[in-house]
């Protein structure tokens, strides 16, 4: 061996020696004494991350609560406002009426009209209003106007001419002074409504009609209606009647024993006539 391979043996064996030292220290370092290795999940698995991810996301919740919580309240602030004015008026109304005997409603309370007035059910017609009897004319009393109006009424119903209600009307004048007569022979015509008794045969009613000489009955002839009809009907069935005087013409409905008595009611039976008519 040379000299010079010894020293570079030397030298060589001295690096040994280093490199296996380092190798010892490298491998402890990596061994007993190595640092711990990274843990997985980057930045968020930091501690300080998480708790500021927990924060804000506390805050966004906090957030939403409140604007959920003001939109809330704000549609429930026309209620409040009108349950605070009922109880303003109830208030009013409480403090009106421990005041005073006053009981009027608090609120004013507006009441619609019925769309159609109609009268009750039970609502009784207005009673119509008598008609006013005839004042007497021309020395007639109250009765005697009142059956004169019967026969002027009649003859008018009928369309009898003026003429023919002067006619009747002079008539009932000369045989029964306008009242309407029972019979003392006929006890059966004083069973109906009647203003005096006569004895004259059996005639009966104004015109002294006879129910024997065929007129009508007993009944009929006693009603002033039915008489005065009779009367028109047989002086209708007169031929030229509106061309007779009174006298005539009444003497061809009645027969009577004495045919000039009835002229001298025909200025009177004219002033009744016109008076009711």
């Amino acid at each position: 061996m040379r000299p010079d391979d010894s020293a570079k043996q030397k030298q060589t064996g001295t690096t040994s020696d280093d490199r296996s030292a380092d190798a010892t220290s490298a491998v402890r370092r990596v061994g007993r004494h190595r640092a711990d290795p990274p843990r997985r999940g980057g930045v968020l698995a930091s501690t300080p991350v998480r708790a500021a991810l927990a924060t804000g996301v506390t805050c966004c919740l906090g957030v939403a609560v409140f604007a959920g919580t003001r939109q809330a309240d704000q549609h429930r602030e026309p209620m409040r406002e009108a349950l605070a004015d009922r109880a303003a008026v109830a208030a009013e109304a409480e403090q009106r009426a421990s005041r005073s005997l006053d009981r009027s409603p608090a609120v004013p309370v507006t009441v619609s009209p019925s769309p159609t007035a109609t009268p009750s059910a039970t609502q009784k017609p207005k009673p119509r209003p008598k008609p006013s009897r005839p004042k007497p004319v021309a020395g007639l009393n109250q009765r005697q106007m009142d059956n004169a109006k019967i026969i002027v009424d009649v003859g008018v119903s009928m369309k009898v001419p003026r003429r023919g209600l002067v006619v009747a009307v002079a008539t009932a004048m000369q045989e029964s002074t306008l009242l309407n007569y029972a019979s003392g022979v006929l006890p059966e015509s004083q069973n109906y409504p009647h203003q005096a008794i006569g004895w004259d045969h059996d005639s009966v009613g104004l015109f002294q009609q006879r129910p024997s000489s065929g007129w009508g009955t007993v009944r009929d002839l006693m009603r002033p209606a039915y008489a005065a009809r009779a009367f028109y009907e047989a002086l209708l069935e007169v031929p030229g009647w509106q061309d007779m005087s009174v006298t005539a013409a009444a003497q061809a409905v009645q027969i009577s024993a004495f045919p000039d008595a009835y002229a001298q009611h025909e200025d009177r039976a004219t002033t009744v006539v016109e008076a009711l008519t």
